[in-house]
């Protein structure tokens, strides 16, 4: 059953299409947001959007658009998170308040490349990780970003040449 028909189905009232739904896509939504925050901040942040999903379900006018319509509001919910943390560190340094690093990202032994993916600007991770590891194409991606595809396709060539050289900085060579 496609994603589309699981769509329709939960919004006239299916709690099994729904079930479905959430089975598909709660891995894949869950990954993307703890490629773009730490576990504990994931775990919080995917309910949210899910609670989002099931808000905004029944007003989803495009039922084939359902994926880019859970990124997008995946993105939004990392966004919003991200700039409420931003905002709370600006004021404590403003504070002049010591700014403690998270222990547990500081003892997190990584991969290489997922260090390196997290040593991206957001801008940039965020599109290798939409394109590369939720396999969006560059429109979907463009949908979720609310940007244009010429703009997504320079954001991926400046993340590749971002990547490139912290992977090489670290040793690695192409």
């Amino acid at each position: 059953m496609t994603d589309e028909l699981l769509v329709v189905r939960a919004q006239l009232g299916d709690r099994s299409a729904w079930a479905e739904l959430v089975t598909r896509w709660r891995v894949p939504v869950w990954t993307y947001v703890r490629r773009m925050l730490d576990a504990e901040r994931a775990d919080e942040v995917t309910q949210e959007i899910w609670l989002a999903v099931v808000r905004g379900l029944p007003r989803l006018r495009e039922p084939g658009r359902f994926a880019p319509w859970l990124f997008t509001i995946a993105r939004r919910s990392v966004t919003d998170r991200l700039r409420s943390e931003y905002a709370r560190e600006k004021e404590s340094f403003t504070a002049n308040e010591a700014m403690v690093e998270d222990p547990v990202e500081a003892m997190a032994d990584r991969a290489e490349l997922v260090a390196a993916l997290a040593g991206l600007p957001v801008v940039e991770r965020e599109i290798l990780v939409l394109f590369y590891l939720e396999d969006l194409s560059v429109e979907e991606c463009a949908q979720v970003c609310a940007v244009p595809t010429g703009t997504v396709k320079s954001r991926l060539n400046r993340a590749r040449r971002l990547l490139r050289e912290r992977l090489e900085e670290r040793g690695y060579r192409p």
